[in-house]
């Protein structure tokens, strides 16, 4: 800044050779005396080293020279005031610039400093040179400082010391010095000024660290060129990016005062990239917990390797969050997915998760969904090591041979974090996933806990919306996102997507919204609460075949579902991952689930669909601890099914004789032939007396269940014996009769007609 240039000031005052009547030997204000008056001041000719000058004799203390012109003191703006002096005769003395500042009105402010440094003169003839600077800020380096109210100066100089001393002076300059104080009137410091080169290749890592110290509180300014770091930078004070950087992926750039994605973006010159390095700061910064996209939308060429950027950091617990962007899978090759098929060896009484003598294990990419014969639906990679040529899985397998050809596929994520080791507590939110049909959307750590996504949009990612290849799922909040198939196009039956898989406990699922996947969600482990979703995975067939929309892997999973909207769709509990599927001593029942008060809804599907099934694997397994109450089972469209519920029985079996704590009451059922539940409410009528009463419940009890337990009989009007006697006698109940034990049998002390309530129920008390 030169305000001589920007403010058209002219700030140099005129020549004493040109008359001294310009000049005051008091403040400088108009009708004060001046030296052209005062015999105090004369100009000198020819002095050897002045020529034409100023002299003064003091007999003032002190003595003043002041130019009347007014100099403007502007905001923003620094004079340096400056004489050449010299003694010429008398006693020592010293000169020191000063001034008179005026505010508006012309009136001295006070309370101001208003001279300089003070310098000696105390041998004849020799020349010095006095300065000093003024300016309304207190910067610094100004040593007059004159505040908001001075708008100008009468500037000069004072000699003070004994009277009697005579002085010579050249002239008074007046100049502008705000380019001294730039650096600290700007609000940046360039890293250019500190050494940095921007070729490319010179290292200005060192630069950048000392830029930022000496920013303190200012931004750093990297113009225009390509500025490489050797080394990892952390920077306090925020970055204006003209120019890029380029570091090895290794090192990490951290900018501390904010961790802001544009920032990053414009350092790399590129989003992917610029992606890349913010989650990088993020996991190693201690200053921000969070990362903002700031509703940017992303398209990427390729995935995002999250360890790949963080590569030092195997294992990470403090909460960190990503939200507010949108991720897109641009039309690329690097979206397709990897497959691989093999041969392998398993044991399923050694190792139940180890896949041995894998050929071509190399080829073998971690995270990869595991397919063949007797896998069960979503089993994965969690760690492949070559030299062992060993393929460590997520869940064993319920009926792989000791031998045989697997398939190993790995699909494409947007936001990748499998290579880490552990990774807890980390929560995406508000961020939309357009995997465009190409990139999956989220592969989740191999192990971790309290992961939370919620409020995302799952737009037709490739294939899969999030997936666990391990414990990563442990603890996992999935709340109020939406997800749609990307196959949302073929029939039921030829669909491949998944929106959810989990591998591990205590996993909570709600308040989604899920369309025409072939599984909403397929869930290992126990303890979870699914709640509150909206699921529905029609096609155009009528009638059409049906899905699982939730898939309970663990037939023990100690799992409540509840106000879901299943539409559809069914749930299925089955033993999957049951590497020993056959009951055994000790061996936990099928149970410990609880599916109350949702909805149950489907249209163009055959009379044999059902929505709740078993799926055994093994034959003669017990149950225990199901409860299915407070449901509507509800067909339109002119759909009508025999039942809501059923066994597969295709690879294995329940044992109806053994079942425990079985609940399938208060339900409602529209277009369902038959309302099964449990304990059941059964009328028995007979007109003509009989010792005997039966009755069947073969289409009553759920899940084709036995007649295993009765309670609460009741006579609905007097019982008479065949004579129309009243019988006062308690008669006593045989269950479990018949083909198959569905029928009960009420007996009488003597023969009798009339009408009788009972309660039938398809488990035991004990």
């Amino acid at each position: 800044m030169n305000i001589a240039i920007t403010n058209g000031v002219d700030l140099m005052p005129p020549a004493f050779a040109l008359g001294l009547q310009d000049w005051s030997s008091q403040n400088g204000r108009p009708g004060e005396t001046r030296y052209d008056a005062d015999p105090s001041g004369n100009l000198v000719g020819g002095d050897a080293d002045f020529g034409t000058c100023l002299e003064l004799i003091k007999t003032a203390s002190p003595q003043k020279l002041r130019y009347g012109g007014e100099t403007p003191v502007l905001a923003g703006a620094y004079l340096e005031v400056s004489a050449r002096v010299k003694l010429v005769s008398g006693p020592s003395c010293a000169v020191r610039i000063a001034g008179y500042p005026g505010d508006s009105s012309g009136a001295e402010v006070q309370g101001l400093v208003t001279t300089g440094p003070q310098v000696d003169l105390t041998s004849y003839g020799q020349v010095v040179t006095v300065r000093a600077i003024l300016g309304r800020g207190a910067r610094a380096g100004v040593n007059m400082v004159w505040g908001g109210d001075v708008v100008f100066g009468h500037l000069g100089l004072d000699v003070v010391g004994d009277n009697g001393a005579v002085v010579r002076i050249e002239s008074l300059s007046i100049t502008d010095a705000t380019a001294a104080f730039f650096g600290q009137l700007a609000d940046w410091v360039d890293v250019v000024d500190f050494g940095a080169v921007g070729d490319g290749s010179t290292d200005d890592a060192a630069a950048f660290e000392a830029a930022d110290q000496a920013a303190d509180g200012r931004d750093i300014l990297v113009p225009a060129g390509v500025y490489r770091l050797g080394s990892s930078v952390s920077l306090d004070n925020r970055v204006r990016f003209q120019g890029t950087v380029s570091m090895d992926r290794e090192d990490h750039l951290l900018l501390r005062a904010e961790l802001d994605i544009n920032a990053y973006i414009d350092a790399f010159d590129s989003e992917l990239e610029g992606l890349r390095r913010a989650l990088q700061a993020l996991f190693h910064s201690i200053d921000h917990e969070s990362l903002d996209l700031k509703g940017r939308r992303f398209q990427l060429d390729e995935p995002v390797d999250v360890f790949d950027g963080v590569a030092t950091v195997q294992t990470y617990g403090n909460r960190r969050a990503l939200r507010n962007g949108q991720l897109s899978a641009n039309n690329t090759a690097a979206w397709t997915p990897e497959v691989v098929t093999t041969t392998a060896s398993y044991n399923r009484g050694a190792d139940q998760t180890l896949l041995t003598n894998v050929v071509n294990v190399a080829a073998v990419r971690k995270g990869s969904l595991v397919e063949g014969y007797g896998v069960g639906r979503e089993v994965y990679v969690t760690s492949v090591d070559v030299a062992a040529q060993s393929v460590r899985i997520s869940q064993p397998l319920v009926l792989a041979g000791a031998s045989q050809s697997y398939t190993f596929t790995r699909f494409k994520y947007l936001l990748d974090f499998s290579g880490f080791t552990r990774m807890n507590r980390f929560q995406i939110e508000d961020i939309e996933f357009l995997g465009n049909r190409r990139g999956a959307g989220i592969l989740l750590p191999p192990d971790g806990i309290a992961w939370s996504i919620r409020d995302c949009f799952f737009a037709r990612p490739g294939h899969r919306a999030i997936t666990s290849i391990g414990k990563g799922c442990n603890g996992i909040s999935i709340d109020r996102n939406q997800f749609i198939a990307f196959d949302d196009n073929e029939l039921v039956q030829n669909r491949t997507s998944v929106a959810i898989n989990i591998n591990s406990n205590d996993v909570k699922i709600r308040n989604n919204r899920a369309v025409q996947h072939r599984h909403f969600l397929v869930a290992g482990g126990g303890g979870h609460i699914v709640t509150g979703n909206h699921f529905w995975q029609d096609d155009n067939a009528n009638p059409g075949e049906r899905s699982a929309g939730i898939v309970l892997m663990r037939h023990n999973p100690k799992t409540v579902m509840s106000g879901n909207y299943c539409d559809n769709a069914t749930i299925d509990i089955t033993n999957e991952y049951d590497p020993f599927p056959d009951p055994f001593p000790g061996k936990l029942p099928y149970g410990a689930v609880s599916i109350t008060s949702n909805i149950f809804t489907a249209d163009s599907v055959p009379a044999w669909f059902t929505f709740i099934r078993f799926v055994p694997f093994g034959d003669g397994h017990a149950v225990d601890g199901v409860v299915i109450t407070g449901n509507t089972f509800k067909m339109f469209d002119g759909a009508v099914i025999d039942r809501v519920e059923s066994v597969d029985v295709s690879l294995g079996s329940l044992d109806m004789g053994e079942v425990r704590s079985l609940i399938f009451d208060e339900n409602s059922f529209v277009d369902v032939t038959h309302r099964t539940q449990s304990p059941a409410l059964v009328e028995m009528a007979q007109t003509t007396a009989q010792s005997s009463w039966g009755a069947s419940l073969a289409n009553i009890l759920p899940f084709a269940g036995r007649a295993l337990g009765a309670e609460g009989l009741t006579a609905i009007g007097s019982i008479e014996t065949g004579s129309g006697a009243a019988l006062w006698t308690m008669p006593y109940v045989d269950v479990d009769q018949g083909l198959g034990g569905q029928e009960v049998t009420v007996h009488w002390s003597t023969a009798a007609r009339g009408r009788v309530q009972l309660r039938v129920r398809a488990d035991k008390s004990t």
